[in-house]
C-alpha cells in the first residue's frame, strides 16, 4: 500500500522477506505507483528506452544527461519509437500523451526531486558509477530506489561508501526494455529487502518482468546464460562443424521458438511424459556425456575474424543500423502477439 508516498510491499517469489512489515500492493496501489515521478539519468539509448517504459506506464519521467546535446536529441528519438509502438498496438495512450510525460531536465537535483525511483544509465566504469551514485544518494528522496542499468558491474563496487546504500541495487534491463521486458534485480550485500521489493513492484507495474537474484554474481543471470550459449556456438564453429549461419538457425528456427514463451526448465518438463524427473532419467546421462568435453571458448582473434567475415558477407557494417531497426520491428510484432496471448 502507499502512504505519504511510501510503499510497503510483500516480497516477490524467491526474494528474502523484508525486515519491515509488508502487504502486497493492490491494483489501486500499483496505479498510484504509476503516477509517481521517475528520474532517468543518462539519455543514451538505454536511458531513452527506460523513459519510454516508465512514461508508457503513466509515470512522469525526468530525463537527465550531463551532455545537453544528447538530452536535446532524445525527445525526437523517443517520439519516433512511440509512433512505431503505437503502430503495433503497444501503447495504451496516444504517442503524444506518452511523450508529454517525459521532461528533459538539465539540473540533476531537479530531476531527482520527489521521485519514487532513479534509473541510472551512464557509462560502465566503476569511477563513473561511484561519482553519480554519490550525487544521487545526496539528492534523491531517502525512500527512492536507486537502480543502475549496468550490465556487468555489481552494485557493491560503487555503493559501499554511501549513507543510503541500503536502497541501491542493479536493475539490469534487456535491450530494448520497452520491447524485451526482462529486468534483473541484483542486490549488493547491504541492499535492504524492502528496496528490492519496492523496485520489483515498480518495474512490474510498468509492464516489465522483474527477476530477483539472491546475491551478486558476475554477469547476473541473462549474461551468464547468454555466455554459455555463445561459448558453445563459437566452439562448434571453431571446430568446423557448421557455418555461423546454420548455427544461428539452430537457435532462431529451433530452440528460440520454444524459448520465446517458455524457459528451459518448462521445456524439459514437457518433453518427457512424467516431467523433469522422467526427463532426467531418460536423457541425463546423454546430456552429461554431451557436455563432458566443453571448454571455455578463447575468444581468440582468428575464429572471431572468420565469423565476422561470414557475417559481413551477409550484412555490410553500414547496414547494421537498418538491420537493427528491422529487428526492433520484429520484436514489436512479437510483443504485440504475446500481448494478445492468454495468460500462461
Amino acid at each position: 500500500m502507499i502512504t505519504d508516498n511510501k510503499i510497503t510491499l510483500l516480497k516477490p517469489a524467491g526474494m528474502p522477506m523484508s525486515r519491515e512489515s509488508a502487504d502486497l500492493p493492490s491494483s489501486a496501489a500499483l496505479s498510484s505507483v504509476q503516477r509517481l515521478p521517475v528520474a532517468v539519468v543518462g539519455a543514451g539509448l538505454i536511458g531513452r528506452a527506460w523513459a519510454i517504459v516508465f512514461a508508457r506506464a503513466g509515470h512522469p519521467v525526468r530525463l537527465h544527461d550531463a551532455d545537453e546535446g544528447t538530452m536535446a536529441a532524445s525527445l525526437a528519438y523517443i517520439g519516433e519509437r512511440l509512433g512505431e509502438l503505437d503502430g503495433f498496438g503497444l501503447l495504451d495512450d496516444p504517442p503524444a500523451v506518452v511523450l508529454a510525460r517525459i521532461r528533459c531536465e538539465p539540473d540533476l537535483a531537479q530531476a531527482v526531486r520527489d521521485v519514487v525511483m532513479v534509473q541510472e544509465n551512464i557509462r560502465e566504469t566503476v569511477d563513473s558509477k561511484i561519482a553519480i551514485f554519490k550525487q544521487l544518494d545526496a539528492l534523491a528522496p531517502p525512500d527512492a530506489v536507486l537502480a543502475s542499468s549496468t550490465s556487468w558491474l555489481p552494485a557493491s563496487t560503487f555503493t559501499e561508501a554511501l549513507p543510503g546504500r541500503a536502497r541501491c541495487l542493479v536493475g539490469h534491463p534487456t535491450n530494448p526494455p520497452y520491447l524485451v521486458p526482462l529486468v534483473e534485480l541484483c542486490p549488493a550485500p547491504w541492499t535492504a529487502a524492502h528496496a528490492m521489493a519496492r523496485a520489483h513492484a515498480i518495474y512490474e507495474a510498468a509492464g516489465q518482468t522483474p527477476v530477483a537474484l539472491a546475491h551478486e554474481i558476475n554477469g547476473f543471470l541473462l549474461n551468464r546464460v547468454q555466455a554459455v550459449v555463445l561459448n558453445e556456438c563459437f566452439t562448434l564453429f571453431e571446430r568446423g562443424l557448421a557455418s555461423a549461419a546454420d548455427i544461428d538457425k539452430v537457435l532462431k528456427d529451433g530452440l528460440a521458438l520454444r524459448w520465446s514463451f517458455m524457459g528451459p526448465f518448462e521445456t524439459i518438463d514437457l518433453n518427457a511424459p512424467a516431467g523433469v524427473k522422467d526427463y532426467a532419467s531418460r536423457y541425463g546421462k546423454s546430456n552429461r556425456e554431451t557436455m563432458s568435453d566443453v571448454k571455455t571458448f578463447s575468444w581468440a582473434p582468428e575464429p572471431i575474424a572468420r565469423v565476422d567475415r561470414e557475417r559481413r558477407a551477409h550484412l555490410a557494417v553500414e547496414d547494421i543500423g537498418a538491420r537493427s531497426a528491422w529487428r526492433d520491428r520484429r520484436l514489436m510484432a512479437l510483443a504485440a502477439h504475446k500481448r494478445q496471448a492468454p495468460a500462461a
